[in-house]
C-alpha cells in the first residue's frame, strides 16, 4: 500500500533555472552585446547541453557561433558550475523540509528517496538530497519516466485490472482544503488540505432566518478564510425544509472524495430528510502552479485572513442576535418593565451602530451587552412559553 501524507514543490524552479544560469555566465565570460532572438536561443541550448555533458564529465565544452560571426569558446567546468547554480539547489530543499513538516515526519523517518525528473541527474542535486537525508537517493529507474510508469500503474488499477500475482493500493491526498460558504462569506472547510483519499467527512449546518425552507449551498477549494479569494466549484440547492424558527432545523452536510478524486457533496435535512447533492472534480483545470499560488497567498495573508473571519462571524452572530431580539419583542414585549426595554434597545442601538466598522473585539462587546440585558427576558419568555404550554391540560394527558 502507497500511501501519500504530503506533498509539496515549487514548480516555477526546475532544469531550465539551471540553462539559464549557465547562459548568463557564458554572456558575462564572453562579453557579449545584447543579443537577438536567435543567439539567445543557440546559447541557451549550447548552455543546456554543456549542463547535461558535466552530469558524467568535470568539463564540459561550450562552443557557438552567433550570427555576427562571433565565436563563442568557453569551457565550463564542474566546481564553476555548482557556485553559479547553489542557490538553486538550495531552494528545492525548502519544498523537502516543508513536505516533512506536514507530514509530521523527520529526516530519521525516510528510509528512501526516489530521484524523479532530468534535473535529479545532476551530481550537486543528488549530493543535496544525500546529504540532506543521509542516505543515497535511489537512481535504479530512469527518472524522466517514474512518473509515467507509476501513472500507468495506477490507471491499469483504477481501470480494473488486477496485475497478476499483485495486490496493491495508492492512497493519493487532497492538495487543497475543500469547504462550503457560510453567512457572511466566510468558508467553513469540511475535508482540510493532505486528508489521504478516499475520504469522507460531514458537518451539521443550520437556518439562519425563522421559516426558512429553503438552503444554497457553495462548494469551495483553497485555504483562506473568505469565500471570495477561494476557488468556486459547485453550487446547489436544497429545497423543502420544514418551516422552524431560526437555528432549529438540522442540515447534515456530507463531503466524499473517491479514489478517482471525484468530490461528492450532499445536503439532507435530518427532521424531513430532504436531500440534495453534486458530484465535482476539484482538481479540474488545477495546476502546480495553481496550488502552490493559493497555499502561499494563504501564508502570506494569514493575519488578515484571521482578522477578517473574526470580523465576519461577529458581524453574523450580531445581525443573528438583533434579528431574533426583534422578533421576541414584537411577541412578548409586555414581559417586560420600562427600564429594562430601554436598557435592551440602548444596547440594540449600540450593536446596529457597530456592525458596519472594522473593530472586532468592539462588536463582540456590544453582542455580548446585548446578551446581558437580554438573560433575564429570554428566562421569562422561556417561562411564559412553558406556562402557555401546559395552561389546561390535565397531568395524565402529559
Amino acid at each position: 500500500m502507497f500511501e501519500v501524507v504530503a506533498t509539496s514543490g515549487d514548480s516555477m524552479l526546475g532544469g531550465d533555472d539551471f540553462d539559464q544560469r549557465v547562459f548568463c555566465w557564458a554572456v558575462e565570460q564572453a562579453k557579449l552585446p545584447p543579443l537577438g532572438p536567435r543567439d539567445m536561443r543557440l546559447l541557451q541550448m549550447k548552455a543546456r547541453e554543456a549542463k547535461e555533458y558535466l552530469t558524467f564529465h568535470g568539463e564540459a565544452p561550450l562552443t557557438a557561433k552567433l550570427s555576427s560571426g562571433e565565436l563563442v569558446d568557453l569551457s565550463l567546468d564542474t566546481e564553476t558550475f555548482c557556485s553559479i547554480t547553489q542557490t538553486l539547489v538550495n531552494k528545492t530543499l525548502g519544498p523537502v523540509r516543508k513536505a516533512l513538516r506536514d507530514a509530521g515526519l523527520a529526516v530519521e523517518d525516510i528510509k528512501g528517496v526516489v530521484m524523479v525528473g532530468g534535473a535529479t541527474r545532476m551530481p550537486q542535486v543528488q549530493r543535496a538530497v544525500a546529504e540532506f537525508f543521509r542516505r543515497d537517493p535511489l537512481n535504479n529507474l530512469d527518472p524522466d519516466k517514474v512518473v509515467a510508469l507509476g501513472a500507468a500503474m495506477q490507471a491499469n488499477v483504477l481501470a480494473g485490472n488486477k496485475p497478476q500475482g499483485e495486490d496493491w493500493l495508492l492512497l493519493d491526498v487532497i492538495p487543497l482544503s475543500l469547504g462550503v460558504e457560510t453567512m457572511g462569506g466566510l468558508a467553513e472547510k469540511i475535508i482540510a488540505r493532505n486528508t489521504t483519499i478516499p475520504a469522507a467527512k460531514a458537518q451539521e449546518f443550520t437556518t439562519f432566518k425563522d421559516g426558512q425552507t429553503g438552503m444554497s449551498f457553495h462548494v469551495v477549494q483553497g485555504e483562506r478564510e473568505l469565500v471570495a479569494d477561494c476557488r468556486s466549484l459547485a453550487r446547489f440547492e436544497l429545497k423543502g425544509i420544514p418551516p422552524m424558527v431560526a437555528g432549529a432545523a438540522r442540515v447534515r452536510v456530507t463531503y466524499q472524495v473517491d479514489a478517482d478524486g471525484l468530490l461528492h457533496v450532499s445536503a439532507k435535512e435530518n427532521s424531513s430528510g430532504v436531500e440534495a447533492s453534486v458530484v465535482v472534480k476539484p482538481s479540474y483545470g488545477l495546476a502546480d502552479a495553481d496550488i502552490e499560488r493559493m497555499l502561499r497567498d494563504s501564508f502570506e495573508h494569514a493575519n488578515e485572513d484571521v482578522h477578517a473571519r473574526a470580523l465576519t462571524e461577529y458581524r453574523v452572530d450580531g445581525q443573528r442576535l438583533l434579528e431574533a431580539t426583534r422578533s421576541a419583542l414584537s411577541q412578548d414585549e409586555k414581559l417586560l418593565g420600562n427600564d429594562e426595554r430601554e436598557s435592551i434597545r440602548t444596547a440594540m442601538l449600540s450593536l446596529e451602530k457597530l456592525l458596519p466598522g472594522n473593530d472586532h473585539r468592539a462588536i463582540k462587546r456590544a453582542v455580548d451587552a446585548l446578551n446581558r440585558a437580554t438573560e433575564d427576558f429570554a428566562q421569562r419568555r422561556m417561562d411564559e412559553g412553558v406556562r402557555r404550554a401546559l395552561s389546561g391540560k390535565m397531568i395524565g394527558s402529559l
